[in-house]
């Protein structure tokens, strides 16, 4: 079977060592990517370690394709125990890091521990450098890259990068690289922060041989001759759509439409796109750098998620507010969804939706943690009681923008999901929108949504971008890794396997599988859901499945 090459890199910041371990069995067994990660994380961190210190061990691994020529392939993956969630959490991030990271010659490095000192790692084949970096405490993520291109001659997409909110361990912190592409969910900036890491960097010349079949070509071919919407508004092409026939949250999730969605939806966006924007190797090109003429504001975006967070969701109909919103929280290292509705759980409070001013101000204020930034940059699961508002969060997580009492499998999937309110950890939602699946009710759906986060995990694992279904398919994911697609998708059921039970070891259980909305038989849902996998009625594995999955 194909799978991922090389050894493990253990950066140990406390001690300010690196060693090298090989890995071929955990390799052989979950391929890479979130599959390595989650097996490294279970084994090796402590089950009661604190997110935010030094027992927490933070990874950073690739898959076998991306070592490939092949589109859809230019991500990775990063794990670590959530400081917004406080259970394991992998979450991938876009860009062209991952052929420089795959050249230091290893698909996996580890940082544990914690420095006293601000640092910048460096990391090549030839083995790893510590540099003190004080003057760079503070420092936005473009300044960041600024300043290692001119002491190390390495651009953005050799970084990953802990921005001012990951300092000041702001739960919602994300990892940035190639400067707009975010590590985006769960907070692990904020545990690059604490450990004291401003950046790493990786740079070689030694990636291992992994032959890639031909299929990559005919992948490859296809994603540049195709003439998909999302080519042209990426994310954003089906905004009025899912606002018109489904549920776009609006004014923190108590309405169900926006009446501004033409000013932020995907023709807006696509009016202010002014060049093309891709991932490393990738043809089909989805990525949306725009421009205002009129202010001179660049980015890239705003996503579908982050139309909804900063614009629907915050009453904000201008898309040049929600593209400003977007650019700030690059520049901090935010996560746009979960900043942008802790931020309109804020405007609920104070009754001030549309305010797009002050929107910008509170994303400054959260990211530095002052005034009542400090009480945002917990999260709305940990907030919403002072700010007397509903808690929309799952599992700590704030909800994205697929509305599960719509799609109603979404909503269980939000419950299901180790990770919380994650859309991307399955699938079902594509189903629910295209009618293959009817959007109302949960009749039948648990058995379709195992199969569903289990393909999900194992593309975590190949990595294989989520958008590259219609390209990639079962048939051709098989002839990608010489195996059966049913034995590939049971790699990614022992990759939820080993996530559930590490949260288990946390306290996570049944009660933690819950919404803040009724869906119809939802309990019935959740048994029939872990009889599926073969789990406890209260939601724990037992112990004969970690050994399996093991």
């Amino acid at each position: 079977m194909l799978r991922a090459k090389g050894s493990l890199l253990s950066i140990d910041l406390t001690a300010r060592s690196a060693t090298t371990e090989e890995i071929g069995d955990e390799l052989a067994a979950f391929v890479g990517g979130r599959g390595l990660a989650t097996k490294l994380a279970h084994d090796r961190t402590p089950f009661d370690a604190d997110p935010l210190g030094p027992d927490n061990r933070l990874y950073f691994t690739s898959g076998p394709l991306q070592q490939s020529r092949m589109s859809f392939t230019g991500r990775m993956n990063a794990t670590a125990v959530s400081p917004l969630t406080d259970g394991i959490r992998s979450t991938n991030a876009g860009g062209y890091l991952s052929r420089n990271f795959v050249e230091t010659g290893h698909p996996a490095v580890e940082i544990v521990g914690e420095s006293d000192e601000l640092l910048a790692v460096h990391v090549t084949d030839d083995g790893v450098e510590f540099e003190e970096v004080p003057e760079l405490e503070g420092a936005s993520v473009s300044a960041v890259t600024e300043y290692v291109e001119g002491v190390r001659d390495l651009g953005a997409e050799h970084l990953v990068t802990a921005g001012p909110a990951g300092e000041n361990e702001v739960r919602f912190a994300c990892i940035m690289t190639s400067d707009t592409r975010a590590f985006g969910r769960g907070g692990l900036g904020a545990v690059m922060g604490a450990k004291g890491v401003k950046c790493v960097s990786f740079d070689g010349d030694s990636a291992p041989d992994v032959e890639v079949p031909d299929v990559q070509t005919d992948v490859h071919r296809e994603a540049a001759q195709s003439d998909d919407l999302m080519k042209r508004q990426g994310t954003t092409g089906g905004t009025e759509f899912i606002n018109d026939e489904f549920s776009l949250p609006t004014r923190y999730f108590t309405e169900f439409s926006f009446e501004h969605v033409e000013d932020i939806g995907g023709d807006a966006v696509e009016e202010k796109k002014y060049k093309r924007g891709t991932c490393s190797q990738c043809a089909y090109g989805c990525k949306l750098p725009t421009r205002d003429e009129e202010t001179g504001l660049e980015t890239e975006g705003p996503e579908f998620e982050t139309v909804m967070s900063f614009g629907s969701c915050a009453g904000v109909g201008d898309i040049v507010d929600v593209m400003k919103s977007n650019d700030l929280c690059d520049e901090l290292g935010l996560d746009t969804i979960s900043c942008g509705v802790t931020v309109s759980a804020y405007l609920a409070a104070e009754d001030e939706f549309g305010n797009a001013e002050l929107v910008h101000e509170l994303i400054e204020k959260i990211a530095r943690r002052e005034g009542v930034g400090d009480l945002l940059a917990e999260g709305v699961d940990r907030a919403h009681e002072e700010l007397g508002v509903e808690n929309w969060s799952s599992k700590g997580l704030e909800f994205a923008a697929h509305d599960g009492r719509a799609i109603n499998g979404q909503g269980l999937s939000y419950a299901t999901s180790n990770s919380g309110a994650d859309h991307m950890y399955s699938e079902i939602l594509s189903m629910e929108y295209s009618g293959e699946l009817d959007p109302e009710g949960l009749d039948g759906k648990a058995p379709v949504l195992v199969e569903s986060e289990n393909a999900a995990a194992f593309k975590d694992s190949a990595i294989a971008c989520a958008f590259s279904s219609d390209y990639v398919t079962d048939e051709r994911l098989g002839e990608l890794f010489g195996a059966d697609p049913e034995e590939l998708y049971a790699i990614g059921g022992r990759v939820v396997e080993l996530e559930r039970h590490f949260n288990n070891e946390r306290g996570f259980d049944r009660s933690d599988d819950d919404l803040p909305y009724d869906l119809p038989d939802f309990e019935a849902a959740l048994d029939e859901y872990y009889a599926e996998r073969g789990w406890n009625e209260d939601g724990t594995v037992p112990d004969r499945k970690v050994e399996a999955a093991d």
